[in-house]
């Protein structure tokens, strides 16, 4: 059986990622812990983890890191993880890989925290960066998502990469606008996305 080496469902956005979308796309897989933001965490996820961080996906002799990289592991193995739509399938992944690679003042100021509730003054490259995302959510959802609630209709990987930043929106006070809002409705009704909230380790 393959494994999937994860952190806190509180706090690991990457983590998060990759569960959703092998979770989603029915992928079997044992779950591994780490948790985070203690002593011996760094230790013990360089004791399985190559890269010395997770998420890490172990399968047999082969070992996956990075978040993007076991996601298009999973979507060799199960197509319909990215839109059928050449055209859609080429803008699902470019902004799953801006997602992937931008952001810095987001993330820095809105660490992802499931559980916290709080309104947050923004700086104004935080601002830009939660407005390039609603941006790219409406863009997405008027131009291929006619034929489902996510981003590019049907569930994708896509979706599995702005989760986390929806989580975020809710847990700083975010001001969406109706797509944006619509969507997040739409997200925290995924079943998956329930079960990694509610799945979220309390000390």
């Amino acid at each position: 059986m393959r494994t999937l080496v994860i952190g806190d469902k509180r706090w690991s956005s990457w983590s998060m990622r990759p569960w959703l979308a092998l979770r989603h796309a029915g992928i079997e897989f044992d779950e591994h812990l780490i948790r985070l933001r203690r002593p011996d965490s760094k230790e013990r996820i360089a004791a399985v983890s190559p890269s010395g961080k997770v998420p890490l996906l172990i399968d047999g002799d082969l070992t996956i890191s990075d978040s993007l990289a076991i996601c298009e592991w999973a979507a060799e193995r199960v197509p319909s993880l990215w839109p059928s739509d050449a055209s859609a399938r080429a803008i699902a992944r470019s902004v799953s890989a801006e997602m992937h690679s931008s952001f810095v003042a987001m993330r820095t100021e809105m660490s992802m925290d499931v559980e916290l509730r709080t309104k947050k003054e923004l700086s104004r490259d935080a601002r830009a960066d939660v407005d390039r995302v609603m941006t790219i959510w409406r863009e997405a959802r008027v131009k291929w998502g006619q034929d489902g609630d996510f981003l590019f209709g049907a569930f994708s990987i896509a979706d599995c990469f702005y989760a986390p930043v929806v989580t975020r929106f809710r847990s700083y006070g975010v001001t969406l606008d109706d797509t944006a809002s619509r969507y997040s409705e739409a997200i925290f009704a995924h079943p998956e996305v329930r079960a990694w909230c509610d799945g979220v380790e309390r000390d």
